[in-house]
């Protein structure tokens, strides 16, 4: 048999990892032991009934035909609208590109921006794909991490030392996962010097910019000389409770989403329609918006009230987002042990830090995606491990 490409084969590097804690926890629960998953992002709450009611109509009116490549023009303009909101800049139809997923958006913002054998800088902690993103497109990349003493910010001096005669992006997310931290006005003022400095692209996640548990979101699209230089990547994922159903864009200048249609004409192909009409109607009306805003930052507050006072346990960033970070580096510097043993004695499944980069290293990751009184218990157990760890850890 041929070999397959090294691009395809090398995305994923081999060996194991802190996720295989929550595949472990996946397994049992499956099986039917009662874990308590706080090991994953997505919601344990359905989509806003509003929006699920709009797509079964958009079916049943036979809406489900092909699409055009960058999105219906109504979906590019609700999406345009949700951009102005977002990132504080005007935003038109032209600007954006639909895509299925905020990783489909992100895959476009890497392929147009990196070239083979050119460099890009990933700003860590991080979400699990933005390496293998890289790595797909053949790009070289540096991680620079944000130091957990500095609350996660990352500092612009750190970002300047890994830039190289060959760098064309860099890459951050905020409000970040896992940590987090929502980037400040101060932060993402020292990040734009670079790329204005160093003629670079600015690549934004910013899919959790309406969970930011009362703090302003500031995207760095709006500061100066930076529109032209910055693609935003944003989704209905996390914001519209919509993670199953693949809607996302990337908001750029307008010749590059031109240019970038063309990845949808050998990829994607368009949306599906009656997906792409529901979406509509959920951007239009923010269906489910400011509840799920409103039912994180209160749960955040739970677990935090029933953390408080846990010895050895620091809290860092977790301003927003839908997680929390746990220093337990007093307790056991060894994060993913830490986690085995959570599972194993207290049956609560939490991600080990360093799954998301050396810098989140003696944390774990909490989701924030179950209901209070899960979270209460969770944090309940949580405490008695760490109180008893040298009896009880694996």
């Amino acid at each position: 048999m041929p070999d397959l490409s090294s691009r395809v084969s090398g995305i994923t590097p081999s060996g194991k990892d802190g996720w295989e804690v929550h595949f472990e926890a996946m397994t049992r629960r499956q099986a039917g032991e009662p874990i308590i998953m706080l090991s994953v992002g997505d919601h344990d709450f359905h989509t806003p009934s509003e929006t699920v009611e709009a797509c079964v109509r958009e079916v049943r009116a036979g809406h489900h035909h092909y699409t055009q490549l960058p999105g219906l023009p109504r979906l590019r303009a609700a999406m345009a609208a949700i951009s102005t909101a977002c990132t504080g800049i005007e935003t038109s139809a032209r600007q954006i590109l639909a895509a299925p997923g905020g990783q489909a958006a992100l895959f476009a913002a890497v392929l147009g921006t990196v070239d083979h054998g050119q460099h890009a800088i990933v700003v860590a902690p991080n979400y699990a794909t933005y390496p293998p993103t890289f790595r797909a497109a053949g790009a070289e990349f540096t991680v620079v991490e944000a130091r957990a003493e500095d609350g996660f910010q990352p500092m612009a001096a750190d970002i300047e030392k890994a830039v190289r005669p060959n760098t064309r992006a860099i890459l951050i997310n905020t409000p970040n996962n896992p940590t987090g931290a929502v980037y400040s006005r101060a932060t993402l003022d020292g990040i734009a010097d670079i790329c204005r400095k160093h003629d670079l692209w600015l690549i934004s996640d910013e899919v959790y910019w309406t969970i930011t548990g009362g703090r302003d979101h500031v995207s760095p699209r709006v500061l100066p000389g930076m529109e032209e230089r910055t693609l935003v990547v944003n989704s209905m994922s996390k914001s519209h409770g919509m993670t199953g159903w693949r809607i996302g864009w990337l908001t750029g200048p307008q010749d590059v989403i031109t240019t970038l249609i063309n990845l949808n004409l050998v990829s994607t192909y368009g949306l599906p329609d009656f997906v792409s009409r529901a979406a509509i109607e959920a951007l239009e009306n923010g269906y489910g918006v400011t509840e799920i805003a409103e039912r994180y930052a209160h749960r955040r507050t739970v677990f935090l009230d029933a953390m408080r006072g846990a010895n050895g346990v620091t809290v860092r960033g977790s301003e927003g987002g839908m997680y929390i970070m746990l220093d337990i580096s007093a307790i056991e510097p060894d994060c993913e042990t830490f986690a085995w043993g959570l599972l194993r004695s207290e049956s609560v499944s939490a991600m080990p830090g360093a799954s998301f980069g050396d810098a989140a290293a003696g944390h774990v990751r909490i989701s924030l995606c179950q209901p209070e009184d899960v979270l209460e218990d969770a944090a309940s157990r949580i405490r008695r491990f760490a109180a008893g760890y040298k009896r009880n850890a694996a």
